[in-house]
């Protein structure tokens, strides 16, 4: 049963209801961060500069009464707890591909009062890589699977394409990837906005393709 503990729009609209769970600032900026997979309250607290303890506190307790995410004790050798997301809260991957494609076009140059993280390019090269897949070996979106890492001067994350497991996790993948993808963030931005595909980034040498698997082969530009 969803959380009644703060706010609601009151209206019967599937919207409103969604927003219920999701609209508090910071609310799916968590789940962004949990996406990579279970994380510790003070992870997701150095992640999320400009949030305050109680905040984070606040949210990450109405994500759980809303069936989004849940606190579980770490598995040994680990101590102490992490905070996951639920298979509900899983399904908003999609809303965040959206968001990233709506709130690409309005980036712009960082700011000097922005903070940088490379995995914040997570979700939207994830999508870029999925379509080029798609457009070079004629697949639907999600296939064929895969690991690829990406490296970027800010740091590394690693991106898996298809069903299987959290869609992006943090530093090299901890088993060999299918490719590796080595960029910066002008590159990140003009394939978030769609500015140039990844395909066209490649053969401009913006982005560049390493490893041998067969996810690099079909990156690498025949020729």
């Amino acid at each position: 049963m969803p959380s009644r503990s703060r706010r609601s729009y009151d209206q019967f609209c599937a919207i409103a209801r969604a927003l219920d769970s999701v609209g508090d600032r910071w609310t799916l900026l968590i789940v962004r961060e949990l996406l990579a997979g279970p994380r510790r309250y003070t992870d997701l607290h150095a992640d999320l500069p400009g949030v305050s303890t109680d905040v984070l506190a606040s949210r990450l307790k109405h994500m759980e009464g809303e069936g989004l995410a849940e606190r579980r004790r770490q598995a040994r050798p680990g101590a102490g707890h992490v905070y996951e997301l639920t298979a509900r809260g899983r399904e908003l991957l999609p809303v965040l591909s959206a968001l990233s494609d709506f709130g690409a076009p309005a980036l712009g140059k960082p700011r000097p009062t922005d903070a940088v993280r490379a995995h914040w390019w997570a979700v939207p090269l994830r999508t870029a890589l999925e379509a080029a897949l798609a457009d070079m070996v004629g697949s639907p979106p999600g296939e064929p699977g895969g690991v690829v890492d990406v490296r970027l001067p800010e740091g590394a994350f690693h991106v898996r394409l298809g069903e299987q497991g959290p869609p992006w996790g943090e530093g090299a993948a901890p088993q060999r990837a299918d490719a590796g993808l080595e960029l910066d963030s002008e590159a990140c931005a003009r394939l978030a906005e769609g500015s140039a595909t990844l395909a066209d980034a490649i053969r401009a040498g913006s982005v560049r393709v390493t490893g041998e698997g067969p996810v690099a082969e079909a990156l690498r530009p025949a020729g």
